[in-house]
């Protein structure tokens, strides 16, 4: 089963599993992690599951057909904390070419 690194907002690291097919959203609230509400559902309705993904896995990312569309860039001008690396993790659907990949919190104290 595929992982995931999360950093989380006082920079403490956690490796999850991570069911593939499912969203990242999903995955995290599910573990749970506090910060990712998913109040929607996952139908891109709130910003709850705002998070941070690594530059070295935006590419990665996107490749799996998770580009950032302009419906997300609009949810996310609602997201507190936000910064370049900001992705909505209901729009992130994990696979196995995922595997490894590193997300942050929102808030999370990281230098990306």
């Amino acid at each position: 089963m595929p992982t995931i690194t999360v950093i989380q907002v006082d920079g403490s690291k956690k490796d999850i599993e991570a069911e593939e097919g499912w969203s990242l959203m999903e995955i995290l609230r599910d573990v749970p992690f506090e910060d990712i509400e998913g109040a929607c559902g996952g139908s891109m309705a709130c910003a709850t599951c705002h998070m941070y993904i690594h530059p070295e896995w935006t590419d990665k990312v996107t490749a799996q057909d998770g580009e950032k569309t302009d419906e997300e860039e609009d949810m996310l001008d609602l997201a507190f904390d936000l910064n370049d690396c900001s992705r909505l993790g209901c729009q992130i659907r994990m696979s196995k070419e995922l595997d490894g990949l590193v997300v942050a919190l929102p808030g999370a104290k990281v230098d990306w």
